[in-house]
């Protein structure tokens, strides 16, 4: 089993990628509610490792108005 943060974090964002694809073709209440709490688990999951790299690399003075 791999470790690799940025191979977990790209494997993340292709299922959460398939998942958003799958919650947009689904047909009923149930199936778009278990998509979409798929959908927060994976983004939130995605969140913990994004933080933890900014926290690596020392960039703690990121700030979105920059870009």
């Amino acid at each position: 089993m791999d470790l690799d943060p940025e191979i977990i974090m790209g494997n993340l964002s292709k299922e959460l990628t398939a998942a958003i694809q799958a919650m947009s073709k689904a047909k009923t209440v149930e199936e778009k509610v278990a998509y979409s709490q798929i959908v927060k688990n994976m983004s939130e999951s995605l969140g913990v490792f994004l933080s933890l790299a900014n926290d690596m690399m020392g960039l703690d003075d990121f700030d979105e108005d920059d870009f």
